[in-house]
């Protein structure tokens, strides 16, 4: 059976007075992000109801992909350790497409 790809929804809720710096840290993320092997797509945005939220898509080509992701240097360095401590709230959503045949 083929591998399908896998897309991570995440909303991320930026503690006041921490914006800028997220996404100065966020650009890093981005543009690692996409030269990873399996990565077919990494978007951010922004809330228009809300400057703080953040929102990312991501897709990548399989599970396999999303574990390198996430396991990365950049990952864990960037996200884990300077980003994630400037969040109120965080939260992901892993899904595979639905096709329906």
């Amino acid at each position: 059976m083929k591998s399908k790809p896998v897309h991570v929804f995440a909303k991320w809720r930026v503690k006041e007075g921490q914006l800028q710096t997220v996404l100065t840290l966020l650009k890093e993320v981005s543009e690692k992000s996409t030269k990873e092997a399996g990565n077919l797509v990494y978007k951010v945005y922004q809330s228009n109801a809300d400057a703080n939220t953040i929102l990312l898509f991501e897709g990548y080509a399989d599970e396999e992909a999303v574990t390198r992701h996430r396991e990365s240097e950049h990952f864990q360095k960037l996200v884990v350790e300077k980003i994630v401590p400037l969040l109120e709230n965080r939260e992901v959503v892993l899904a595979t497409q639905l096709t329906f045949d």
